[in-house]
């Protein structure tokens, strides 16, 4: 029986790869000379530092910049907010988010049950598996999820036959 999952999980490569493009062009750009401005990873956690305020916008915005020329769909961040460290200096969290919560995937269930596609979708863990007879079904499932789940990144991986 054909089936194929759903999930939502970002290219931990291309982050990386991003943070790093980010870093090296915020030790180049004369606004951050003398600055302490940088990223830092660690896994699914993204650490900024910048001086003051206004740096920590602008370092968002050549991460934003450097994620999505590699990609990265921006709807992965999810920030926290910000700490003073001593002086003047400032850091703020930004978590990537993998696997699909348990809110979404209930609403993916829901829109897949909606569509009466002759399909099962069964809640897995931090995926939902989509099964069917047919595989022309199964991938109007996947044009109808594209078109109506905007809350976050999906991607459709283990497609089998």
């Amino acid at each position: 029986m054909p089936s194929f999952d759903v999930v939502s999980e970002a290219d931990m490569i291309e982050v990386r790869n991003a943070v790093e493009q980010a870093n090296k062009e915020i030790s180049t750009r004369f606004d951050f000379k003398g600055s302490d401005a940088r990223i830092e990873q660690k896994e699914q956690e993204l650490t900024i530092f910048a001086d003051d305020e206004f740096k920590v916008g602008q370092v968002q915005d050549v991460l934003i910049n450097k994620l999505a020329k590699r990609g990265v769909d921006l709807r992965f961040l999810e920030y926290g907010k910000k700490e003073k460290m001593s002086g003047d200096k400032l850091k703020q969290y930004a978590t990537i988010r993998k696997g699909i919560t348990g809110d979404l995937a209930k609403k993916i269930v829901k829109t897949i049950k909606d569509s009466k596609l002759k399909v099962q979708a069964s809640i897995q863990g931090d995926t939902v598996r989509v099964s069917g007879a047919k595989r022309d079904t199964l991938q109007d499932v996947i044009a109808l999820l594209k078109k109506e789940v905007a809350d976050a990144p999906l991607a459709f991986n283990n497609f089998r036959d």
